[in-house]
C-alpha cells in the first residue's frame, strides 16, 4: 500500500486550457482496466521532453525524439500501459508509427505531430491492432477536466494514480499547472520518471520551453529513486499552450520565468514524491539530505548509494537502525580523500554518527524509535563543502520481491 498517498481528488486537478483528455480499455495487457490515454493539444501548443539515457530506449521514445528533432507542432501524445514496445527492432518502430499515423487520423494533424509513450513489459511485440481500435474511444471521453481518469490508464503496477495541480500569478495573470505521472519500480532516472506529463496555459517561448524541462527534471525526478535501475521508456514532457494572457515568456532568467519554475516544480516534486510513496511493495517513504558536499554530483552520488543500497533500505523495512549500512554507503559512494571524521549523521531528530564514529549520545532505543514511523528523514553532513541534494525513496518489503517476481503472470 503506498505510504501517505491517495488517489487524487478530480476537483483538486485544475483543467489546463487547450489541453483534453480521453481513455479507453484496449485491452493491451489485461482485460476490463484502462490501459491507452490520448490527449488533444491546441493548436499552436508547444512540447518539449527529456528522455532515458538508457541504451536500449523503447521504440516509442525513439519515435519522440525524432517528431520533437524535427520541429514538429505537437498535437497530440498517446499513451499506452501494459506493454513497452521495447526491444522489439523494426517492427517495435513500425508500430509506435502505426499509433502515431491513427490517432492523427482522429485528431486531424500529420503524423509527425503525434507523440506515443508506453510502458510495461519489455521484449513483446505491442498488440498495435488493438491500440488502433481503443483509439476513436479515446477521441469519445475527451475533455479538459480528465485528469484524474488520464492519470489511472497510464498505470502498470502503480496502485493509485498520481496527479497534482498547482496555481500562480505571474505579472497579474493567473497560470495553471497540472501534470500526471506513473511510476513504481525499475526507476532511477538520467532524466525524469518513467512516464510524466505537465502542462501550463502560460505562453513560453520553445527554447525557454527546452531549458525549463531539463530545470524541473532535475529538481524532482531526478531525485527519485526506487530500485536504482533506469527504464527503457523514461519520459518526461513539458506542454506549454499559451493560452493564458500574458505575454511570452521568452527568457529563462526573467523572474516570469523562475515564477513558472517554481510552480512546475512544485507540481513535478510532489508527483516525484508520490512515486517513491508508491514505490513496489513500498511501506517507507525516506528522505535523504546530503549536505556540506563540494559539489551537487557529489552530494547527489551519496545520496544514492543511501537511497539505493539495498542492505539500507531492508533496515529501514524492519525498523533497525543498523548504523554500519549507512557507513557503508556513504564510503560506496567513492567521494575522493573524504574525511570521515568530518562526516555527521542524523536519523531524524536523532544523531547517530559524530565526526565519522558513533556519537556518544546515541541509544539504540532512540534509533529503533525514529525508524519506526512510515516517513523517515536521514541527512548527512558531509563537511567538504556548501552544497546539498535531496533524494527521496522507499524501503525494501517482502512485497517488492514478489511483485516483481510475479510482473508477468
Amino acid at each position: 500500500m503506498a505510504v501517505g498517498l491517495t488517489a487524487p481528488d478530480p476537483a483538486s486537478l485544475a483543467p489546463v486550457a487547450g489541453v483534453e483528455l480521453g481513455f479507453a480499455e484496449a485491452g493491451i495487457r489485461k482485460a476490463n482496466r484502462r490501459d491507452l490515454m490520448l490527449m488533444r493539444l491546441a493548436p499552436g501548443a508547444r512540447v518539449a521532453g527529456v528522455f532515458t539515457q538508457n541504451s536500449f530506449a523503447a521504440a516509442p521514445v525513439q519515435v519522440c525524439r525524432a517528431h520533437l528533432a524535427a520541429g514538429a507542432s505537437i498535437r497530440a501524445l498517446v499513451v499506452n500501459a501494459g506493454n513497452a514496445n521495447c526491444g522489439t527492432g523494426e517492427a517495435g518502430l513500425a508500430a509506435a508509427r502505426a499509433t502515431c499515423d491513427a490517432a492523427a487520423a482522429l485528431v486531424g494533424c500529420a503524423s509527425t505531430e503525434v507523440l506515443p509513450f508506453s510502458t510495461g513489459v519489455i521484449l513483446e511485440p505491442l498488440p498495435v491492432d488493438r491500440l488502433v481500435t481503443g483509439l476513436p474511444r479515446c477521441v469519445e471521453t475527451l475533455a479538459a477536466d480528465r485528469w484524474a481518469e488520464a492519470a489511472s490508464a497510464i498505470m502498470t503496477t502503480d496502485t493509485v494514480p498520481k496527479a497534482r495541480s498547482a496555481r500562480v500569478t505571474i505579472d497579474g495573470v493567473p497560470v495553471t499547472v497540472t501534470g500526471m505521472a506513473k511510476g513504481v519500480g525499475m526507476l532511477q532516472p538520467d532524466m525524469a520518471t518513467m512516464l510524466a506529463f505537465v502542462a501550463t496555459d502560460a505562453a513560453v517561448s520553445a527554447a525557454v520551453l527546452t531549458t525549463l524541462v531539463r530545470r524541473v527534471a532535475d529538481r524532482s525526478f531526478n531525485r527519485v529513486t526506487v530500485d536504482g535501475d533506469t527504464s527503457t521508456n523514461d519520459s518526461f514532457v513539458l506542454i506549454a499552450t499559451g493560452a493564458a494572457a500574458g505575454p511570452e515568456i521568452a527568457d529563462a532568467d526573467a523572474p516570469a520565468a523562475r515564477a513558472l519554475e517554481a510552480a512546475l516544480v512544485e507540481v513535478a516534486a510532489a508527483l516525484a514524491q508520490a512515486i517513491a510513496r508508491d514505490g513496489e511493495g513500498a511501506t517507507k517513504f525516506i528522505t535523504v539530505d546530503v549536505q556540506g558536499a563540494a559539489d551537487a554530483a557529489e552530494a547527489l552520488r551519496v545520496a544514492r548509494s543511501i537511497a539505493n543500497s539495498p542492505l539500507v533500505k531492508t533496515a529501514f523495512f524492519a525498523s533497525d537502525p543498523n548504523l554500519g549500512r549507512l557507513l557503508m554507503a556513504i564510503g560506496n559512494a567513492r567521494v575522493a580523500a573524504l574525511d570521515v571524521a568530518r562526516v555527521n549523521l542524523w536519523l531524524g531528530d536523532v544523531q547517530v554518527i559524530d565526526r565519522g564514529r558513533r556519537a556518544a549520545t546515541y541509544r539504540e532505543e532512540a534509533g529503533a524509535r525514529v525508524m519506526a514511523p512510515a516517513e523517515i528523514e536521514v541527512r548527512v553532513d558531509l563537511g567538504r563543502g556548501d552544497a546539498a541534494t535531496t533524494v527521496w525513496t522507499c524501503d525494501y518489503s517482502y512485497d517488492y520481491v514478489k511483485i516483481n517476481a510475479e510482473y508477468r503472470t
